[in-house]
């Protein structure tokens, strides 16, 4: 779950920069990242990494100028991966130990079959801008249609709608000028063909051909703001959450076919979402250290206290009753009561921690600003 340094990296001041920045300049340079290989380099684990997944026994992470590097020993040596692109890639996912996509910068989502050694690339956000287009001109075709054929009665809600299709429709037109500068941020599958990717300015796409075909998903959300989707995550029972830019939170019971947005406890950004292991429970945690718990599917939250309040960008639960959760200045959260409290840990170097992977005898994998560390249950000390 795990981003140019974006959401799930150093905070939502370095993802406001650097979208704004992206912007604004002229982006011949993203075709070039997004058609040229990411080079080969024996640092790659030592830079910045931004999430982190298993892949059956394999450990897989992602992070800068496309590098995804993958270790069959528990993390202690990585081998780098063929990768079609050199931008910065955010998140990852494994639903089978061989099938895994990776998403990032530029819109881009890249598909592995063989455990993270190799991996092509599915799409990116000059297909992505395309294919909105493409979806709000027939859109405004069809209720045109519609509002001519309305009674008076129901006309001016119709006209409504289409003037907010007309605004959508411009900046969608816009976006496809600029280039493609807009992040996908986290990826989710349930198995090796059905799955979602979510990201900055409300993007969201689904695919149930494993990545042959993606749709563009954005009007199954009720996000009229277009707030950054910044994780998605499946709960024991079945559902599936969201969790974003502004408090926002958004839940499926259908397998993500529809979301209805939550009551959120908190105003500020949630930067990640995850199952505690028990059925309907979740948290979501983010800005300044907040985290929240709900038992019941989001309709009521309880305010986990934590002594800590740097941003929290990642967790990882081991479906027992154990949750790390991993963020800025060093800071590693762990629980053994499935999030009902946590003690709070912060590690000498003081780097920010972007993602984790929980190893053998509660050891833990954290990737993060300075790439990768091995360390022990509470993330500081070494493995045990």
């Amino acid at each position: 779950m795990a981003k140019w340094l974006t959401l799930k990296t150093f905070g939502a001041v370095c993802l406001s920069l650097t979208l704004a920045g992206a912007s604004t300049v002229a982006l011949a340079a993203v075709g070039n990242v997004l058609d040229t290989a990411s080079m080969e380099t024996t640092l790659a684990s030592e830079k910045l990494l931004t999430d982190v997944a298993h892949a059956g026994k394999r450990i897989v992470a992602v992070g800068e100028r496309g590098h995804i590097i993958y270790s069959d020993d528990n993390g202690k040596q990585w081998t780098q991966a063929s990768v079609p692109v050199s931008m910065l890639l955010t998140a990852v996912y494994f639903p089978t130990p061989t099938q895994g996509w990776a998403v990032g910068h530029s819109g881009v989502i890249l598909h592995t079959g063989d455990a993270g050694a190799t991996w092509t690339k599915q799409l990116d956000g000059r297909q992505e801008a395309k294919m909105v287009i493409s979806q709000l001109e027939q859109q405004m075709t069809d209720m045109q249609a519609q509002e001519a054929n309305a009674p008076e009665s129901k006309k001016r809600a119709l006209q409504d709608s289409l003037e907010n299709l007309k605004f959508s429709l411009e900046d969608a037109k816009s976006d496809e000028k600029v280039g493609p500068w807009k992040p996908l941020l986290d990826v989710w599958f349930r198995d090796a063909k059905y799955g979602f990717a979510i990201g900055a300015y409300g993007l969201i796409f689904h695919t149930d051909d494993g990545g042959q075909t993606w749709h563009n998903w954005a009007d199954h959300v009720p996000n009229p703001d277009g707030y950054h989707l910044n994780a998605i995550a499946q709960v024991k029972g079945g559902a599936l959450f969201i969790a974003g830019e502004a408090g926002t939170v958004y839940l499926s019971t259908d397998d993500g076919m529809t979301w209805s947005s939550v009551k959120s406890p908190y105003g500020g950004s949630f930067f990640g979402a995850l199952g505690t292991g028990n059925v309907n429970e979740v948290l979501a945690f983010g800005l300044r250290g907040h985290v929240f718990r709900s038992d019941d599917l989001g309709k009521s939250w309880k305010a986990v206290p934590v002594d800590a309040d740097a941003t929290l960008n990642s967790g990882v639960a081991d479906g027992k009753g154990r949750i790390v959760l991993v963020g800025n200045d060093g800071s590693v959260l762990v629980s053994s009561d499935a999030g009902q409290t946590f003690r709070s840990h912060v590690r000498a170097d003081r780097e920010a921690l972007l993602s984790a992977v929980l190893l053998n005898n509660d050891n833990l994998l954290l990737v993060g600003e300075q790439g990768t560390e091995l360390a022990g249950p509470d993330g500081t000390g070494k493995p045990m």
